[in-house]
């Protein structure tokens, strides 16, 4: 197969629940978060890469039935690779990337000014959540912990990079990531989602093309035919 361009699929996700995606806890304070969140080197929140694409590829693998990745059906496989099996040389190529996705400039202006959706926050980015277990016997809360989370309304850029072969299966590729990331409109990402976390909306999304003379020549985008 040659390699005949990329289409870039951009946007902005804007978050309709707190988000708790997990990062690692430097510290260890009397009285502080139990569960912080990942965030950049200035202390800024992200979504990775890998969790938007994982979260992705497994929603559209269940609706094909599939739990496993071995057992994932050849055009998820297109989409988002497969490790060589033991026996063979190469295994299937990833052909769509996936960006870490960064806080919108606006967005994170509006939490550093701490304007009026945000003006209760307790840290500058985030947001902190008391969680517990119910004992059923007793009725009473066990077990609390505090969380951190983004809270609803931060926004962030993502890109999703589709790599486009001379194989002519791009529309159907195309159809297949547009089917995940409605998908997960209606799912979650990150964790808890099933106690209410990690409601997100695809919004101003954008496909621009670039096709192999581009590069060669003034390496522009163009827009491209396919539509949200």
């Amino acid at each position: 197969m040659k390699l005949v361009g990329k289409i870039f699929i951009n946007g902005k996700i804007k978050l309709e629940t707190g988000l708790h995606i997990g990062g690692s806890k430097t510290a260890l304070d009397i009285g502080g978060i139990d569960l912080n969140i990942i965030k950049t080197s200035e202390s800024v929140p992200f979504i990775p890469g890998s969790s938007l694409k994982g979260k992705l590829r497994s929603l559209l693998a269940r609706e094909y039935g599939s739990f496993d990745v071995k057992d994932d059906i050849p055009k998820v496989k297109e989409l988002f690779g497969e490790e060589a099996p033991s026996n063979t040389p190469t295994g299937q190529i990833t052909r769509l990337l996936v960006r870490d996705s960064f806080m919108n400039p606006e967005s994170k202006s509006k939490l550093d000014n701490r304007e009026e959706e945000f003006k209760d926050l307790e840290l500058k980015y985030t947001e902190t959540k008391w969680e517990n277990t119910i004992d059923r016997k007793s009725g009473t809360a066990q077990h609390p912990r505090q969380l951190e989370r983004v809270p609803a309304g931060a926004v962030f850029n993502f890109e999703l990079v589709y790599n486009e072969f001379d194989d002519l299966k791009t529309n159907e590729h195309i159809s297949e990531i547009k089917k995940a990331m409605r998908l997960l409109e209606d799912d979650y990402i990150g964790g808890s989602g099933s106690r209410g976390y990690g409601k997100i909306k695809f919004i101003d999304v954008i496909f621009e093309k670039k096709d192999i003379p581009n590069y060669e020549k003034n390496n522009q985008r163009e827009l491209a035919t396919y539509k949200w």
